[in-house]
């Protein structure tokens, strides 16, 4: 495989990972609200992401730093991606934040 289809897959790989990661986040506020133990949920979900992520960059970057910096560009697209896809249109937004104030 050449270099360049190397980061890209790489780049590719980290997309993936972020959109687990960030879905996985999502998913578990989500699921927090009406939940009976939210810390278990929350640290269950941060470890089992992590781990994830972390094994990810581990095996996608296979020891060049060129790879692991393509992965995490491609995570953090994935961040941005996922902040974006989840966000409350701007009319839902503000009553939420009404109703919360009173």
């Amino acid at each position: 495989m050449g270099e360049t289809s190397a980061i890209i897959l790489a780049m590719l790989v980290g997309s993936l990972l972020g959109t687990v990661f960030f879905g996985g986040l999502w998913w578990t506020i989500q699921h927090s609200v009406g939940s009976h133990g939210p810390a278990l949920l929350f640290g269950g979900s941060f470890l089992i992401r992590t781990f994830i992520a972390v094994a990810g960059f581990y095996f996608a970057s296979q020891g060049d730093w060129r790879r692991l910096l393509a992965c995490l560009f491609g995570f953090l697209l994935a961040r941005i991606f996922v902040t974006r896809m989840t966000r409350l249109p701007s009319e839902k937004r503000t009553s939420a934040i009404e109703e919360r104030a009173l």
